[in-house]
């Protein structure tokens, strides 16, 4: 019947009928056959010839039959067991050999046939002859109605990770939507769920009509394996974003915010935290991860727009509706919330702090191997004329610029990996930290230890020369005119003013030691950082931290605080609870900048921290500012 139907000869009787199904002798050669009538008429296109062939040519269905032709052929083969009662056959069998006049043959048959082990062997042999191993699908309906929609039907595994997706109701239809599919999570590793898709069954329960807290309770009471029936979204989003890293600038939590979709999806992230985002397709709420938990279901987090928004304190005023995740149990797992909410406001650091372990006025010289050398910024008055000087209206303008920056700046930073080369430039590096915590201690250590190859940058200032000094060496001497000149071209990273005189560190002061070969250490309020974080400089911000108030109360009982009248006085425990204090808030402020942290409660342990930091930062790759490698790469 099948040759008849395809216009073919009878074969000659004394060939073989054949036993399968070959795909020269199945749909594809029919096909082949009708394609190659239909190209005599492709060029005239008569009836409608033009549109079935190339319908009739189309990949799909090319590929549609070869699939048709190979299970036609795999039927045609499927092996069959001779008998699904191979056991009782066996029984039959020993007892006619009960009836047969004995002989060793027949002894050994019988003894094999009653064996245990060739019983069991037999009784398995039934057992897989008779089970079917075809699966079985639901009866189609006999009238389906042509509004219909093509479902889809989605075994999930559960196991201890969550299955990663959201769900919503639909404003209109009332519909049990996916709302988004979390990176990471089961929905998204398996491929067949999809932002869009409508519930329609879970685990054989209707959907219909039920809140999304209802299915969570269907799903946290599901064991298992999970199977969704779900209408597919027409058109599946296609995420092909490439993977961008940003540091946080900003705190967040998402318990605290009320606009996030799901906060149970919200990721928790601090100051300086490097994020890994996995996909922004939404404007408003992008995926993440930390890249410390990079094997972690991703998170949600506010987008760059969104996250400036809430920093001006702009928050949602516009009616949402709430996610609910996906969850393979009730209880959700959260961490702990942290009392400390996010403070958009800008702290400043106290203006008056004491001054601990500064040198004098005068000139000062440490010798290290074998030589005198003179050690230039250390001097007192550079400091204080930070932090306890009335700053000039220049400084007050740049102080307002830089807090907007800090309120309104961007949230993120993107940031790429970055290893110096032996042929670059060392990066610069700042110490910061509160007065009295020993920065310019640990800064004096490191200099004397290798003189050679640290050094720190020589500071400009408006004051006149003394008789022991000399220009370049202590302090550049300049004018008032060139000194604000440096200001206003952006050439000061940093600058004040003391007893009427400006004192500051340019750009090209510091450039001048870099260009040496040797690595430049300054100290500078954290305030400053910022106009030091460009790739020319490429700075490495290693903040020194105060021990707690029991052990600075140890370390601390011998030294000495030097005021404005050179007066030392020992430590009080208000003095000590004050850089505690100050500490507490350069690092909640200005945390995101930095890259390291040292504790100061020894200062030989501080020092070795301090060389294997510096060592980390020049030779190993550290996350910085994607503008610092892009900015490199348009300068070469």
């Amino acid at each position: 019947m099948i040759q008849s139907d395809r216009g073919e000869d009878p074969p000659d009787k004394d060939s073989k009928p054949s036993t399968s199904t070959s795909p020269e002798n199945g749909l594809s050669k029919i096909l082949r056959l009708l394609m190659q009538e239909l190209s005599l008429f492709y060029s005239r296109d008569v009836n409608g010839v033009c549109l079935l062939y190339d319908l009739l040519h189309s990949p799909w269905l090319q590929a549609l039959l070869k699939i048709y032709d190979c299970l036609q052929e795999f039927k045609e083969k499927k092996p069959v067991p001779a008998t699904p009662h191979a056991q009782a056959l066996s029984q039959e069998v020993v007892e006619l050999l009960l009836e047969t006049p004995p002989s060793p043959e027949i002894q050994e048959l019988r003894r094999t046939l009653q064996a245990p082990h060739f019983k069991a062997l037999l009784s398995a042999h039934d057992t897989v002859a008779q089970k079917d191993f075809e699966p079985l699908l639901p009866p189609l309906p006999d009238n389906i109605p042509e509004s219909e929609e093509a479902m889809r039907i989605v075994c999930l595994v559960k196991n201890q990770q969550p299955l990663g997706a959201t769900i919503k109701r639909h404003e209109m239809t009332g519909d049990i939507l996916v709302a988004r599919i979390i990176h990471g999570g089961l929905a998204e590793r398996s491929g067949l769920l999809y932002a869009g898709d409508k519930l329609v069954e879970v685990n054989g329960v209707s959907v219909e009509g039920l809140d999304p807290e209802q299915v969570i309770h269907i799903l946290a009471m599901s064991r298992g394996t999970i199977m969704f029936k779900v209408v597919p979204v027409s058109d599946p989003p296609v995420n092909n974003q490439k993977m961008v890293y940003v540091r946080a600038m900003t705190d967040y939590w998402p318990q605290e915010d009320p606009a996030i979709p799901c906060m149970d999806a919200g990721l928790h992230f601090q100051k300086g935290d490097i994020l890994q985002i996995v996909d922004q397709n939404d404007d408003l709420w992008w995926q993440a991860r930390k890249i410390s938990d990079s094997a972690t279901c991703a998170g949600l987090i506010p987008s760059n727009h969104l996250l400036k928004r809430k920093q001006r304190e702009f928050w949602w005023s516009q009616p949402y509706q709430p996610h609910t995740c996906l969850k393979s149990t009730i209880s959700i797992s959260m961490e702990e919330e942290d009392d400390m909410k996010i403070d958009e406001k800008c702290v400043e650091a106290d203006e008056e702090t004491f001054e601990s372990e500064e040198l004098s006025e005068d000139k000062e010289e440490f010798v290290g191997h074998g030589q005198t050398f003179f050690i230039a910024g250390f001097r007192r008055s550079m400091r204080l004329c930070r932090r306890k000087s009335h700053l000039c209206p220049l400084r007050a303008g740049v102080c307002c610029s830089e807090s907007s920056y800090s309120a309104v700046g961007a949230p993120y930073e993107e940031v790429t990996r970055y290893q110096r080369r032996p042929a670059d430039k060392h990066r610069l590096i700042v110490l910061v930290g509160p007065s009295g915590v020993g920065v310019n201690e640990l800064r004096r250590h490191l200099i004397e230890f290798n003189p050679s190859h640290f050094q720190s940058a020589v500071p400009h200032t408006t004051r006149s020369k003394k008789s022991y000094e000399m220009n370049g060496r202590e302090y550049h001497y300049v004018s008032k005119e060139t000194f604000e000149s440096l200001i206003y071209s952006h050439r000061m990273l940093e600058y004040g003013e003391y007893k009427g005189h400006l004192y500051g560190t340019s750009v090209d002061t510091v450039q001048a030691v870099l260009d040496e070969g040797k690595v430049c250490v300054m100290d500078l309020e954290p305030q400053d950082i910022q106009m030091t974080r460009t790739h020319e400089l490429k700075p490495y911000v290693i903040f020194i931290k105060p021990s707690n108030m029991s052990c600075m109360k140890q370390s601390r009982k011998n030294a000495k605080i030097i005021t404005d009248y050179f007066v030392d006085m020992k430590f009080k425990d208000e003095d000590l609870q004050e850089m505690e204090d100050l500490a507490q808030k350069m690092e909640t402020q200005f945390g995101q900048f930095f890259d390291h942290v040292i504790v100061n409660d020894n200062l030989q342990d501080a020092c070795a921290q301090l060389l294997s930091a510096i060592q980390k930062a020049q030779e190993e790759l550290q996350w910085v500012p994607a503008t610092w490698i892009s900015s490199d790469a348009e300068s070469s």
